[in-house]
């Protein structure tokens, strides 16, 4: 489609089915294209060359940290904390260094460790009320995404 800009929605996610799913359904709701790798086809590919595929062309990554795995400095290894699982931050370097910081926000749940030494990234609580949708939308509309409010009614 000659012209027309993509309007495809990268979201990294972990095991948080729910999360994963809620955060799809709330992209398509705007109108824009939800990609999530493991919904993508890719044959026999690669994991990283269908994720290098995939993320071509993106307008925006949602990257969503839910506290999947536990992890400690080695000094203090009986200080478990909830983090995201390592294929998320990863995928969050990936996409730092692809996109412009206002291109990429951070959907976290309570509780889970937060990167470190990323200033200028847009951090969004995922709450268990959607207050988390309007204030992804306006992430999202920041980022100068065709974002009409009026959808999530």
């Amino acid at each position: 489609m000659e012209g027309k800009a993509s309007q495809k929605v990268f979201t990294v996610h972990g095991h948080d089915e729910a999360a994963k799913h809620a955060v799809a359904r709330f992209i398509e709701r705007l109108g824009l294209e939800a990609i999530i790798l493991d919904e993508q086809s890719g044959g026999l590919q690669a994991i990283i060359d269908k994720f290098e595929e995939q993320a071509e062309n993106i307008v925006f990554a949602i990257i969503l940290l839910t506290p999947d795995d536990v992890g400690a400095a080695k000094a203090e290894q009986n200080e478990l904390q909830p983090r995201a699982r390592q294929n998320v931050i990863l995928e969050l370097g990936y996409f730092i260094g692809k996109l412009d910081r206002n291109q990429i926000c951070l959907l976290y749940k309570r509780g889970v460790e937060l990167p470190s030494d990323i200033l200028g990234l847009s951090y969004v609580l995922m709450d268990d009320h959607d207050g988390w949708q309007l204030k992804l939308a306006r992430e999202m509309k920041r980022a100068k995404l065709p974002i009409d409010a009026n959808k999530l009614l």
